[in-house]
């Protein structure tokens, strides 16, 4: 399907059937795709919608992470530059902050996820997770909007460094959880074993303090490994429980939702998918890796929503508990290309970017783009 112009996006909303987010008997949305529910799914959602309300921004160049600032503006960061645009909710302006120093993009790494802690209400502290020449890190970047436009980024500090590089597989989401901590998810750098090896960060997802150090409670007192056998974490979402969960990228069968626990072993690289093997844990969702390439993952109004690159499409699934309430269904399916991060709004609707100028996309005039979704 061809991808709609900014244009066509502003003076029309797209207005798509789906289902919600409850767990009640009733149908209706679109029919169920070709993910597969771990366990078997119970009862059908309940009808809803969901309308792309408008365009905020296009022309964005390779964005990646997507930051939400008190007040609702956001920031967006270019994987290939290194650059940092504050794009305001209201009608979408761009300001330059700045370009991060030491990004070396190649592949799948550059400047990769963003992230502000909890309780900067002037959006003061920035946390960024890149690739350098040597390693993929995470850094704190002071910000002052004092300055002028171009020049608001103060200089980086390391807050961790040694995540295994490579071409592929860098991970790169970083978020704050309920718990004050922050989280990483990484990849295996195209080396397996790193998944399997507790001492690498490579293939991991990390919990550490802001300031870098292994965060109290993790199962290992010394270590910010919080859980491992990944094979290339993106996505990292907190349901209403407080409870983690993570998209990972699969090989050639499977991609994975997963329900994370700590010191939990997620298979990779002896299982891609469900196995029921002893010692690891089994997907609470999979996924054909044509249909989702998962990359953001968002928690809003009952349901988690998976952005999908290689898939073209934006995938709700229902929670009920720990478990799914029904079968994931698919949204914009080829409406806007590749879908990179997905965020949630505090009114319960969404945030979420194209991708389609990352190199493997067929990018529009207007592409990348950033949509604000409603979900009703």
């Amino acid at each position: 399907m061809r991808r709609p112009t900014a244009p066509a996006a502003l003076a029309v909303s797209a207005l798509l059937t789906v289902a919600g987010c409850s767990g009640d008997s009733s149908s209706g949305g679109a029919p169920p795709s070709s993910a597969t529910a771990v366990p078997t799914a119970s009862t059908a959602p309940a009808a809803g919608s969901a309308e792309v309300v408008r365009t905020v921004a296009t022309r964005l160049m390779s964005p990646w992470g997507v930051a939400a600032l008190p007040g609702g503006d956001l920031l967006v960061g270019s994987r290939d530059t290194g650059r940092i645009v504050r794009v305001s909710a209201a009608d979408g302006r761009q300001s330059v902050l700045g370009t991060l120093p030491g990004v070396a993009a190649a592949g799948e790494g550059g400047l990769l996820g963003l992230a502000v802690p909890p309780g900067d209400g002037a959006g003061h502290v920035l946390y960024a997770y890149l690739t350098t020449a040597s390693d993929n890190r995470i850094v704190r970047v002071p910000v002052d909007d004092g300055r002028p436009q171009g020049q608001r980024l103060g200089t980086p500090g390391t807050v961790l460094s040694g995540i295994p590089k490579g071409t592929v597989h860098n991970g790169g989401r970083i978020a704050f959880g309920p718990d004050g901590m922050l989280y990483a998810g990484t990849g295996e750098s195209g080396r397996r074993g790193l998944a399997q090896d507790r001492k690498s960060l490579g293939g991991k997802i990390l919990r550490m303090t802001p300031g870098g150090r292994p965060a109290p409670g993790n199962p290992d007192a010394g270590s910010v490994v919080y859980s491992y056998g990944h094979r290339n974490v993106q996505g990292l979402a907190w349901d209403a429980d407080k409870r983690l969960w993570a998209s990972e990228f699969g090989q050639d069968t499977w991609d994975e939702l997963n329900l994370i626990e700590p010191g939990g072993n997620y298979g990779w690289p002896q299982a891609e998918g469900t196995v029921g093997k002893a010692g690891l844990k089994d997907p609470v969702q999979q996924w054909r890796t044509a249909d989702a390439s998962p990359s953001g993952l968002a928690y809003a109004g009952g349901c988690l929503w998976l952005a999908g690159l290689r898939g073209e499409r934006l995938w709700r699934i229902p929670l009920r508990g720990a478990g799914s309430a029904a079968a994931p269904r698919a949204h914009l399916r080829g409406n806007y290309g590749r879908l990179r991060t997905v965020v949630p709004v505090e009114d319960g609707g969404l945030w979420l970017t194209t991708s389609n100028t990352d190199g493997r996309g067929s990018p529009a005039a207007d592409d990348d783009r950033l949509l604000r979704l409603k979900v009703t």
